[in-house]
């Protein structure tokens, strides 16, 4: 299930980060309700001159040393009448750094139309900076996966299957060798900055665990804190299903699927559960895999290459320069 963000409220977006960003409300509480509409900064620049035509309005405002230098040479009368344009064009909020007090005119203004003025001892860009990895992130495209996720030596994994496949007891041996958890049955995914998917776990639920035939257990309680994490990168999806006689499971990994959320794929595997397979060393000889994989080192493509050099020094023949992989149809079968 996929949401859109179409706006966080002033509120929010305070409390949220207030410790994060060093910020204080100066004046105007009665405007928390106002709506940020798009998720990034605006420095009004041209706006306090008097042109509005490609104003951002739509985002939070933040005037520095330059702005608040400027409006001081204006009198007070024109910085109340840019002031009320700016708000009548439905501005959320204005944010002054470096510890900048407002001017009589901004207070006048804040206090007669409910705009919210905050104020923050960090520099000018480095309070941008931070604030829009902040903001970014309440506006990422988000969705919801009955899956469950850990981080195994470093690489993000998804579990995913039909309820009581056996997800959370895979989990569970992974987190009893060392592996951390970041969301059970239900984890919530970001796309952060358009390049990479973020999962998390909801507040209530977070480092909670349940258990078919025990019920819900604590893990950090019962396994260390070590082995909780708030949120972690996807890599990989692994897809946990009942083995029955006709599977025709993958035998060489040449074949590479993928798992598309949010616009973006990510490598994906199934595995079988049957009686005897130990899935949890599965998934984790798979993430182990997923990593070498990243580092250009590929297993499976290696072996390929290596069986046709043998095919062809067998038949008499060089080498070929360009390697290609060979068929499935073509391959001899591999002993168990």
């Amino acid at each position: 299930m996929q949401k859109a963000i179409h706006g966080i409220t002033v509120a929010h977006f305070f409390e949220t980060y207030r410790e994060k960003l060093k910020m204080e409300l100066v004046v105007g509480d009665r405007g928390l309700h106002r709506l940020i509409h798009e998720g990034t900064i605006n420095r009004p620049a041209l706006a306090l001159t008097g042109f509005f035509k490609y104003f951002a309005n739509k985002r939070v405002q933040v005037l520095g040393a330059a702005e608040m230098t400027y409006l001081k040479t204006l009198s007070q009368a024109r910085q109340i009448e840019i002031l009320e344009q700016m708000v009548k064009r439905g501005i959320p909020c204005i944010v002054l750094t470096r510890n900048y007090h407002p001017t009589r005119p901004m207070l006048t203004v804040a206090e007669q139309m409910n705009l919210p003025i905050i104020r923050t001892s960090l520099i000018t860009m480095n309070w941008i900076n931070l604030a829009t990895l902040a903001i970014d992130n309440e506006f990422a495209p988000a969705s919801t996966e009955h899956a469950t996720t850990l981080d195994v030596k470093g690489v993000g994994v998804m579990l995913r299957g039909d309820s009581g496949v056996g997800k959370s007891e895979c989990a569970l041996a992974l987190i009893e060798r060392g592996h951390s958890l970041v969301a059970d049955d239900l984890t919530v995914v970001k796309l952060l900055d358009e390049r990479e998917l973020m999962a998390s776990s909801r507040p209530l639920n977070r480092g909670y665990m349940e258990c078919r035939g025990i019920g819900i257990i604590n893990v950090a309680e019962m396994f260390g804190v070590k082995c909780v994490r708030l949120q972690k990168r996807i890599d990989m999806v692994v897809s946990l299903k009942e083995w029955t006689p006709e599977v025709i499971e993958e035998r060489t990994g040449l074949e590479e699927n993928y798992y598309e959320m949010l616009g973006m794929k990510l490598p994906h595997i199934e595995l079988y559960v049957r009686p005897g397979r130990d899935i949890a060393r599965l998934v984790e000889v798979a993430a182990l895999t997923q990593a070498l994989k990243k580092m250009g080192h590929d297993p499976a493509r290696d072996f390929n290459d290596r069986l046709i050099r043998f095919m062809t020094e067998q038949a008499g023949q060089p080498a070929p320069t360009k390697i290609k992989p060979i068929d499935r149809e073509e391959r001899p079968p591999m002993s168990d």
